[in-house]
Order: structure tokens, then C-alpha cells, then sequence
């Protein structure tokens, strides 16, 4: 089978629809808290479990998502993750209190997240059958921008519905959007093979880890607490013990679901997580931070701060998509750090007086950070992970971008938590610049850094299996 008959239009659009979600409803509340608080009369920064449930529910459902991708079939697994977006669009819809909306929140993430790796373990199956030792480059820069670079729309998209039909909108939106990729999977995907392997109850829970996942929420969750309650730390501190028994189990245990040991053999996909988690605290900051500093110290409405980020939606899509086709790793990650190191030099001379063009330029060149990162790493991940942890590995990378976000929003709380000033973007644009100087060395330092198709065989496990 040739590449052209192997991933034709047909299976790879619901593809990249389905990654789309995740990304889209990362962001496209970011413009609606505000309207929700006055809606729901309470304070903005109640609103923003909004965002911390999502995170959460998607720091653990990814790599979770693509654990079961890979034991019981990616489409089964992508097919129930759309049902609970479509749920989580229908009940935010028509929430009428704040436990509502958290709920929608975090079906909408849980569902969101199989997305990704479920698609990422599809491609590599289908690469395979095909007798391909990688994809074509547009496949795999299709799911870098929908799984990515489609987050840098959520602002923009969120201000507009948002100002014309309401904050219901950020949520309803999901109801055309999954009607239309189930109806997609449905018929163009090609179903599952039967599940193999053991079928009582006590073997699948050992084959899958379900201690091991349990474990990973639980740490997860205590590491949310930890960072979202920072500057002060007190008692949660303490449930950050959790990560210990954690260790202890998934170091014992004949299946992990978080390989501890591959992750310290395989150095190279360990940094590329890293170096995700702090490229995304950059980008997220930007969406975030300077959206809110937009509307709070600059004066814009709604939709006019969401569609000051379109640039970069735009500029990420642009750069993404060519370089994709030639499954690029190195030099667009090069690109990345180069470019979130000048732009957040850029912040440093913003100020309410700017003129718009400057703001602009720097959302320019953020959108080339975001738009050569999302390609550049995920394709380290295809050629840094094994075939048969895929799914995981990929569940992993897309957390560790989760991180950097929630490292971002606790950030711009801490920064922003008295006022909203020059002063207090200043001090988030010195934090980026330090991450992206950080970014930008571990970059030209790594040398193992290849194409999909300069990929040796294997000889270590990746992180996760």
C-alpha cells in the first residue's frame, strides 16, 4: 500500500478534528471567565477552576487515553472520547451554576484527551501495515497543528462567540463540532481488530496498571494543588508524599503505566517532555497573562483582546504547516527557543502606551514559537518512542504540556493577584525569558535529535507502557 492510498483525506480529517478539540476547549473559555463570573455573580478568580479542572482532567486522561488505545484499539478509544465532549458541550450549555460548568469542564477533557493519542497510535498502526517507517510529513504536522497550534485560535474564536451569542457558546460550540467528527469516525476509519489478551476483570487491571494509573491521578492532582496554591504552601505540601508509593509501584510492577526506568534510559524523550512543559508555559502565559492584561490594564473588551491573539493563531499555522512536510526535528526546535527567547525580550518594552503594531509583532513571533514546537517535538516523540508504547508516550507528551500550562496560570496568578499592571507583565516576561533561554540551550545541546526516518531501532523503552 502506497502512502498516498494509505492515509488518504478520508482517515486522517477525523483525525485531526479530534485532536483539535482538546486544544480548542484548552483555550477558547480563556475569554469567557469574566462574562461567566457576572453570569454565575462570583468573583473572576473563582472562575478559574474552570481552566484547573480542564487541566486536570486532561494532565491524567492523556496518557491514560493512550494506554487503553493501545491494549483494546485507538478507535474504540477515540469514538468514546468524542460521546463525552459531545456530553460535556450539552451540559455546559445549559449549566445553570458553577458545579455545572466544572462538570462539562472535566467530561469535556476527559473526552478531549483521547484524541490525540489515539490518533497518534492510528497513524503508526497504519504506517505500518503500509510498510512505511514513517508517515507522510503533512500527517504528522496535520496533528502538530491540530494538536497544538490550534490552542493559539481558542482566544480569538472564544472572544467572538463569546461577544455575539453569549459565554454559553464556549461550550455549545462542541455539539456541531462532535456530531460531525463522529460521523466522520464512523465511517471512515476502519474499525478495530478484536481485542487480544487476557479478558477477566483482575488480568485486563493488571495489563493496564490500573494501580499505576490511580496512582499517577492521585499525584497529579496533589501536584495541581501544590502549584495552584503557591506562593503559599502549607499543607499541600504534604500531598506531594503521594508520588512516593507511586515510585515504589511502578518500579515493582511487570507493566507500568509510567516506566520510571525507560524514562531515565531514554534521556532523549525525557528532555523533549521537558522541553515541551516549558515552551508551553511560555505559550500559555501569552494567552492568559496578556489576554487579561489586555482587557484589565489596557481597557479592550472581550472580543477585541481575543482577537489581538489571532496573529498568533495565524503566524502558527503558517509556519507549522511547510515545515511539517519534511518531518523536521532539530532545526524547528531551534527556531522555538530562539523565538520565545526574543519575544519575551519583546514583553520586556510593552507597555499600556505601545503601540498596537508592537503587540502585534511579539504575538508574531510567539505564533512562530508555537507553530515550530508543536512539529518539531511531536515528531521527536514518533522517533523517540517505541511503536507499541505510542499511544502512551504521546498521552505523556501532550501532560507534559499540561504542566507548563498549569505552571503558566499559576504564574500569572501569583503575579497578577493584587493587580493587573506594566510592572506584572514585566516580571512574567523576565520568568520567559529565563524558560527560554533555558529551551533554546537544552536544544543545541541535544544531538539526538532526529528525522522519523534517520530513527535507529530501538534498544530502550520509552517512559510509559
Amino acid at each position: 500500500m502506497t502512502a498516498e492510498k494509505a492515509f488518504t483525506w478520508r482517515f486522517v480529517t477525523p483525525l485531526f478534528v479530534g485532536a483539535a478539540l482538546n486544544p480548542v476547549n484548552s483555550s477558547i473559555i480563556a475569554t469567557a471567565l469574566v462574562p461567566i463570573a457576572r453570569a454565575m455573580r462570583v468573583s473572576v478568580g473563582s472562575t478559574t477552576i474552570l481552566v484547573s479542572a480542564l487541566y486536570l482532567a486532561c494532565t491524567v486522561a492523556q496518557p491514560t487515553a493512550g494506554k487503553l488505545a493501545e491494549e483494546f484499539g485507538p478507535r474504540r478509544v477515540f469514538f468514546a472520547g468524542i460521546l463525552l465532549v459531545l456530553l460535556g458541550g450539552v451540559v455546559g450549555g445549559i449549566g445553570q451554576n458553577l458545579t455545572m460548568l466544572i462538570t462539562a469542564r472535566v467530561l469535556i477533557g476527559i473526552g478531549t484527551s483521547a484524541g490525540y493519542p489515539s490518533a497518534m497510535v492510528l497513524v503508526r498502526r497504519r504506517a505500518e501495515s503500509a510498510g512505511l517507517a514513517a508517515p507522510p510529513g503533512g500527517v504528522l504536522g496535520g496533528l502538530a497543528i491540530a494538536g497544538m497550534a490550534t490552542a493559539a485560535v481558542g482566544p480569538p474564536v472564544g472572544g467572538v462567540l463569546v461577544g455575539w451569542l453569549g459565554w454559553h457558546s464556549a461550550f455549545l460550540i462542541n455539539v456541531p463540532l462532535t456530531l460531525g467528527a463522529l460521523a466522520m469516525t464512523a465511517r471512515w476509519i476502519p474499525r478495530d481488530r478484536p481485542a487480544e489478551g487476557p479478558r477477566r476483570a483482575r488480568e485486563v487491571a493488571a495489563r493496564v496498571d490500573v494501580l499505576g494509573i490511580v496512582g499517577f491521578a492521585a499525584t497529579m492532582t496533589a501536584l495541581l494543588v501544590f502549584v495552584m496554591a503557591l506562593p503559599k504552601v502549607g499543607w499541600a505540601a504534604l500531598a506531594l508524599v503521594l508520588a512516593v508509593p507511586l515510585v515504589w509501584w511502578e518500579l515493582r510492577t511487570p507493566t507500568p503505566f509510567f516506566d520510571i526506568r525507560g524514562l531515565v534510559a531514554n534521556g532523549a524523550l525525557a528532555r523533549t517532555y521537558l522541553r515541551t512543559a516549558l515552551t508551553l508555559l511560555g505559550s500559555y502565559t501569552v494567552m492568559y497573562g496578556v489576554t487579561q492584561w489586555l482587557e484589565a490594564a489596557r481597557g479592550m473588551s472581550t472580543e477585541g483582546a481575543g482577537l489581538f491573539l489571532l496573529p498568533m493563531g495565524a503566524m502558527s499555522a503558517f509556519v507549522s504547516w511547510p515545515l511539517s512536510r519534511r518531518n523536521l526535528v532539530r532545526g524547528p526546535l531551534i527556531v522555538a527557543g530562539g523565538s520565545m527567547l526574543v519575544a519575551s525580550i519583546g514583553i520586556l518594552f510593552v507597555d499600556v502606551r505601545s503601540p498596537a503594531i508592537l503587540l502585534v509583532a511579539v504575538m508574531l513571533v510567539f505564533g512562530v514559537t508555537i507553530g515550530t514546537t508543536s512539529v518539531g517535538n511531536q515528531t521527536a516523540v514518533y522517533t523517540q518512542a517505541p511503536a507499541d508504547q505510542i499511544g502512551t508516550a504521546s498521552g505523556l507528551f501532550r501532560t507534559s504540556g499540561y504542566l507548563g500550562s498549569i505552571a503558566s496560570a499559576t504564574v500569572t496568578g501569583v503575579i497578577f493577584k493584587d493587580d493587573v499592571t506594566d510592572s506584572g507583565l514585566h516580571t512574567l516576561a523576565a520568568v520567559l525569558v529565563a524558560a527560554g533561554a533555558v529551551v533554546l540551550a537544552m536544544t543545541l545541546l541535544d544531538r539526538r535529535l532526529r528525522r522519523p526516518a534517520e530513527r535507529p531501532n530501538p534498544k530502550v523503552r520509552a517512559p510509559a507502557r
